[in-house]
């Protein structure tokens, strides 16, 4: 399995690769510059999950900001560079965990060099990022579009160039909003190179159609070994994101921990508000550290039998419900207390 082989990289406290557990990013979307703003947003996102943080550090105010993230947070902080190498340096004198850069965008190879010396001087890793939008052009008429085989051909030339300058401390990041297009080169990524791989499908879009994008991509990609952290990178609240990755590595089984919420499509025989109940559940557990299952369904006559694989569930029928146990009823409630008596369970769940 690629991942358990690839170069132990440290980020802050935190360690990815060389097997150690994929860690879930997000991006803040405030300025950064606006301390407070960025602050309450890592909070919220470190609460959801979030283990690692990306920040945008487009001016000096941005870079000067990061220390004073810092202090309030503790997860590590990622300065995310488009252009301007300054802005790398001054983000790494502030205190960033680590810095994403783009060489190709950063200018010429003496700028590139100056970003690798302060990184070197301080042990902060660099991710390499390209992207299938930003591929060069002589690339492009190479491969005859922008391809699989040019991203990685692009991802590949910036390594070296690091790697010449005398760095290898290194994550990689390659991404195309081109679903098969990003598992492909995923696929011919991990067997060139030793370094930890940040895998998403970037401007997947949004919250339905980015956590569908998402989940395929990601899936086949994670599945054949492949990724040290990830992003599910949507349209809209980050929070979202931090769901969907834990969502998406629990179904993989690449992660334990936290409630798994199953229930029905619904159909005729329901009768009761299964849809708006399922949504009450699902928000509910989200506040337990429990590796169970739990089943909402909608028909107390399949009910039980469809349940028996959770640990707990509930269903509902006319004006009563039923509390279950590895699909065996417990027990008959009223109707409207089976979200407070599935609640009590969970509280004393042992």
């Amino acid at each position: 399995m690629y991942r358990n082989k690839t170069k132990v990289i440290s980020i802050g406290d935190k360690v990815i690769g060389g097997g150690n557990p994929i860690l879930i990013q997000s991006m803040t979307n405030t300025k950064t510059e606006d301390i407070a703003a960025t602050i309450a947003q890592i909070l919220k996102l470190q609460e959801a999950g979030c283990e690692i943080i990306r920040c945008t550090v487009p001016n000096l105010a941005a870079a000067q900001a990061i220390g004073e993230i810092k202090k309030a947070i503790s997860i590590p902080l990622v300065a995310d560079i488009h252009f301007d190498y300054q802005m790398a340096i001054a983000a790494m004198e502030n205190g960033a965990d680590k810095i994403r850069i783009n060489p190709g965008n950063i200018g010429s190879r003496e700028k590139v060099a100056e970003v690798v010396k302060v990184a070197k001087s301080r042990n902060i890793p660099i991710r390499v990022g390209v992207n299938s939008g930003s591929l060069e052009k002589e690339l492009v008429e190479k491969y005859h579009g922008v391809t699989a085989e040019g991203i990685v051909e692009s991802a590949l030339d910036k390594v070296h160039m690091i790697e010449e300058l005398g760095y290898d401390n290194l994550v990689i990041s390659i991404k195309s909003s081109d679903v098969m297009m990003s598992v492909k080169a995923h696929e011919l990524l991990a067997g060139k190179t030793p370094y930890p791989l940040h895998v998403g499908i970037t401007e997947s879009g949004t919250i339905l159609s980015g956590n569908i994008k998402s989940a395929i991509g990601l899936g086949i990609i994670l599945n054949q070994g492949i990724g040290d952290t990830i992003r599910v990178s949507l349209t809209g609240d980050p929070v979202e994101e931090i769901k969907s990755a834990k969502l998406i590595l629990r179904t993989l089984g690449l992660r334990k921990g936290g409630i798994e919420v199953v229930s029905c499509p619904t159909c005729g025989r329901t009768n009761i508000d299964l849809i708006g109940l399922a949504n009450q559940v699902e928000q509910m557990v989200q506040g337990y550290d429990l590796d169970i299952k739990v089943a909402v369904m909608g028909c107390a006559v399949n009910g039980p039998g469809e349940a028996k694989e959770a640990d707990i569930g509930i269903a509902g029928g006319i004006n009563e419900g039923l509390l279950m146990k590895k699909g065996e009823i417990v027990r008959k409630v009223p109707e409207a207390q089976l979200l407070a008596v599935l609640k009590e369970e969970l509280d004393n769940w042992k």
